[in-house]
């Protein structure tokens, strides 16, 4: 197993338990403890986790993993919202894009959608055909290379765990500018509290977004339901669709739509 994989490994497990031994982390990667005790020392380095005697612990309960260790989960799932949320953009409309894995999925479906490419022999698809406007660098990192696609970025100071550009820079730019739709990844949602986020920065970016939006979607799969984050984003009565994969509960399903909410399950 690469270190990457182990470090991957190590991390979803603080993820999910909230601390890990370096035993246990052992066994179940199936390396010594030493290397154990080396990969921990170095992720806790990089501030992506708290070394303890033993082993490591999360760092309270806003934790959030790096975006470059996010990107395996629940890939699939994340691929078909990503595919499902570009068939609700309009050719021509302006984008507002939020980062994080499933948003990525979602430019990058937009991407190479046919009636957004054009058609390069007739001049087309040299000609912008979508406006996205984002506060993600990584986004804009791979929009800004297809001609048929403005790519607007918002300015800010950049969060090292998410890519995304945040403070009174990023809220003056979006400030100033109208959205058709504006796509929100979000770290939970309930019927109860809404949509909310690890980073208070960021709840206030992507409120601002959603503010500025004819339409809002939210992009979560169905880990993100019913889960509690720290910062809030908006309440439901600003979400038009919730884009979502097959796992969803069918009660949870009923209660957003009777908040008005449509839900796609893909």
């Amino acid at each position: 197993m690469s270190r990457d994989a182990r470090w991957n490994a190590l991390l979803e497990l603080v993820g999910k338990n909230g601390r890990v031994e370096v035993e246990d982390a052992a066994t179940t990667l199936d390396v010594s403890a030493a290397t154990i005790r080396r990969d921990l020392d170095q992720l806790a380095e990089q501030h992506l986790l708290t070394r303890t005697r033993g082993g490591a612990v999360a760092h309270g309960v806003s934790y959030e993993l790096a975006l470059r260790y996010k990107s395996g989960r629940n890939a699939a799932e994340k691929q078909a919202i990503g595919r499902a949320v570009s068939e609700l953009v309009a050719v021509g409309e302006v984008v507002g894009l939020t980062g994080g894995t499933t948003i990525t999925e979602v430019a990058r479906s937009l991407a190479v959608r046919s009636d957004i490419v054009g058609d390069p022999g007739s001049g087309a698809g040299a000609q912008p055909m979508l406006t996205v406007v984002t506060n993600a660098l990584n986004i804009a990192n791979e929009l800004v290379i297809r001609p048929q696609i403005k790519t607007v970025v918002t300015g800010g100071v950049a969060r090292p765990q998410s890519y995304e550009l945040t403070g009174p820079l990023a809220s003056g730019v979006l400030g100033e500018i109208t959205l058709d739709v504006a796509v929100l990844g979000v770290n939970a949602i309930d019927t109860e509290r809404g949509a909310h986020v690890h980073h208070e920065g960021e709840a206030s970016i992507n409120r601002l977004l959603a503010e500025q939006a004819q339409r809002v979607v939210v992009a979560a799969d169905s880990s993100k339901i019913g889960k509690r984050a720290f910062a809030r984003v908006c309440g439901l009565g600003l979400v038009d669709f919730l884009v979502t994969d097959t796992g969803i509960a069918p009660d949870a399903r009923a209660r957003f739509t009777e908040a008005g909410v449509t839900v796609i399950a893909v």
